[in-house]
């Protein structure tokens, strides 16, 4: 059924109050059930999962993946079939809408811990307790709420912006619940397949479940004399340089370095081909082109030159420590340069984001007057102009008793962030892009002129703007869909509060259980953070920007300074190239830099993933057939059915590994 609209004269000639009455006379649902117990026990669990997915991701790439559309067809998908069997009654429209709002909103708490966060304990060595963690970032994304229901009236009620990912999601849920629930059920099928077959894969390439299984309950180490369990290696390469360490085979090397320690290893990890597909062949691309010119080009010829420690192996040969000292020792800086510009230069290059945002405040002359009929449904104004202040006070006291920073830089640092949270949201508006790190950047940058011996300093306060400017503008992508649909904003409002604690509860703990485990003395330390199986290539680029900060260039080598002029050169060719073609140029400087912080093993995984849907959306297969229900219709439930399954059965492993 198609969805009541206004048209585009409608939008442009008539007041607010027309709109909004408009509005509550044809879209409005009145008493249908909306933010029901039901809906938000299962917004919270659903959100509670996948945000906990969305961490694990995230400390692999870098990459916030969004929970919205897997929480609509899983919502979907679990009460058709407990209605069908005459358990429960099915879920209305509204209250799977709210449990997507629910639970997005959960996943949106992994950004904070998985980059300023985590990079501010990297810098300064010091752990954050996991309360003041919880505590800070629950605190931080009400005030995103709170920011967001002001502009929620003129961005989508007057100005009936497109939000085009939340329209994604109110035209999916329309079509689920008019007419093509046979449509959604085969998605909800695809995503369960695919994670049960990943997950089982996943399983027996895990050290933790294959000990338990084969020590603790087969018993295998007594009877079978097994001192190590077997599990299948990821980097399916292992098994060839086991058998070259037998046999004296030929092992590769660039300019006398071992490609293993270069990280340019083979690997089949699972969700990693879920993210290339979720990417696109051109993203995807870039981020393999950074990893190659890094580690089989750049890399070997530093090591060389003796500005990438290395050491000299029996063999003669030189080989680096490792692939995360080659990014720390060097390459970071070129890496996070082209991040960094590039982010800039998508930012700035297209002013009608900035100008169109603060435009859009501007009050219009209203039509005759009269009562405001969505008065009863709207979350009042006051919450919002008594509110923010509040909890902005309250945010700057737990940022200088947490973290050191001083009152009056706590405090300077909030109009700013106001300013880019609307510049964050207008974008979000028009593209369902939100600028979050080109804008965390300028807030790094901007408080680190002012004081730059304090690392926290920097990184919390651009830490609080990537939080509060991607919740508002997340959140405001969340109710599009529901005004469309005709949902009440205040319990949307809400269910976005639940969500923010459940978020809090199930990715703090697992933050803590995969990134800072307890060592063989029981003691946690901040080593621990970046990892061969995670890079956490979100944080390495903000502590980058805080060690340039604190230390300037003088600390490097005169070839990574080098490296950096010609990246941010670089980056800026290539954004405006992608700019000036409306983004027909294939390379992305943001994805170029992923990749040079990223394994070179992840990369290859994520081009292969982005290769294998882009071939097969190629084949074109006919509309209407299965295969083109697979791989076309259905390529996002197969790669959330990857990630969600390698991801929980990963994070399970680790688990295991603590309890053992």
């Amino acid at each position: 059924m198609a969805i009541k609209q206004l048209s585009e004269e409608q939008v442009a000639s008539w007041s607010r109050l027309q709109k909004d009455q408009w509005w509550f006379e044809n879209v409005y649902r009145g008493d249908m059930p909306q933010l029901t117990v039901r809906a938000a026990i299962t917004g919270f669990l659903l959100g509670g999962v996948l945000s906990a997915t969305a961490l694990y991701i995230a400390g692999k790439t870098g990459i916030t993946i969004g929970v919205g559309l897997t929480s609509v067809i899983l919502a979907f998908a679990m009460f058709r079939i407990m209605s069908q069997s005459g358990i429960i009654d099915d879920f209305t429209i509204l209250e799977n809408n709210c449990t997507q709002s629910i639970a997005t909103a959960a996943g949106y708490m992994v950004t904070p811990i998985t980059s300023g966060m985590a990079a501010y304990m990297m810098v300064t060595t010091n752990i954050v307790p996991w309360w003041q963690l919880m505590l800070w970032n629950t605190c931080i994304s009400c005030i995103g709420v709170l920011v967001a229901f002001p502009m929620k009236r003129r961005f989508i009620n007057e100005d009936q912006l497109p939000f085009p990912e939340g329209r994604a999601a109110g035209v999916v849920l329309d079509a689920l619940y008019t007419g093509e629930a046979a449509a959604g059920m085969f998605k909800a099928r695809l995503l369960g397949v695919t994670a049960a077959a990943t997950g089982f894969y996943q399983f027996i390439s895990s050290d933790g479940w294959m000990r338990l299984l084969q020590f603790r309950i087969l018993r295998m180490d007594r009877w079978a004399g097994m001192t190590e369990p077997w599990h299948w290696m990821e980097r399916f390469d292992t098994y060839y340089y086991d058998a070259a360490a037998r046999m004296n085979l030929w092992i590769p090397r660039i300019l006398g370095t071992d490609i293993r320690q270069l990280g340019l290893r083979l690997t089949l990890d699972a969700a990693m081909l879920g993210i290339g597909g979720l990417m696109g062949i051109k993203v995807a691309t870039s981020v393999l082109l950074g990893a190659l010119v890094n580690f089989a080009v750049l890399a070997p010829i530093m090591i060389q030159r003796g500005d990438i420690a290395s050491y000299t192996a029996p063999n003669g040969a030189l080989v680096a420590i490792s692939r995360a000292e080659i990014v720390n020792q060097w390459a970071l800086w070129w890496g996070v340069t082209m991040m960094v510009v590039g982010s800039l230069v998508g930012l700035f290059a297209k002013p009608e984001l900035i100008t169109k945002a603060f435009a859009a405040l501007k009050a219009k002359k209203t039509a005759p007057g009269g009562a405001d009929p969505l008065r009863h449904i709207e979350l009042p104004l006051w919450i919002s102009f008594i509110g923010v202040p509040v909890l902005c006070v309250v945010g700057a006291a737990l940022t200088h008793v947490f973290f050191g920073v001083s009152w009056f830089l706590a405090l300077v640092s909030l109009p700013l962030i106001f300013v880019l949270t609307i510049i964050s949201t207008n974008s979000m508006a028009l593209t369902s892009w939100t600028p979050t790190g080109a804008l965390s950047k300028i807030t790094q940058f901007t408080m680190g002129a002012i004081d730059r011996v304090n690392p926290a300093t920097n990184l919390i306060p651009a830490t609080m703007t990537a939080e509060i400017s991607s919740n508002a503008s997340n959140l405001l992508s969340d109710i599009k869909p529901g005004y469309m649909l005709g949902a009440k904003p205040r319990q949307q409002a809400i269910g976005h509060v639940i969500g923010i604690l459940a978020g809090s509860i199930a990715t703090v703990p697992l933050f803590f259980l995969l990134f800072l485990p307890p060592g063989a003395d029981g003691v946690r330390s901040t080593t621990t953070i970046v990892s061969e199986q995670f890079a956490m290539p979100a944080a390495m680029q903000w502590k980058g920007v805080a060690d340039l900060i604190t230390n300037g260039l003088s600390q490097l080598p005169t070839s990574a300074v080098i490296s950096m002029i010609v990246a941010a050169i670089l980056a800026l060719v290539f954004e405006l190239a992608r700019i000036r073609s409306k983004g027909a140029f294939p390379l992305s400087a943001v994805s170029i830099g992923l990749g040079v912080v990223l394994p070179p093993e992840s990369c290859l995984a994520m081009w292969v993933g982005a290769m294998i849907f882009w071939w097969m959306a190629r084949k074109k297969p006919a509309p209407g057939s299965r295969a083109h229900a697979i791989w076309v219709d259905g390529y996002e439930s197969i790669c959330a059915g990857l990630i969600s399954g390698a991801a929980l059965v990963g994070i399970g492993n680790a688990i295991v590994n603590v309890l053992l």
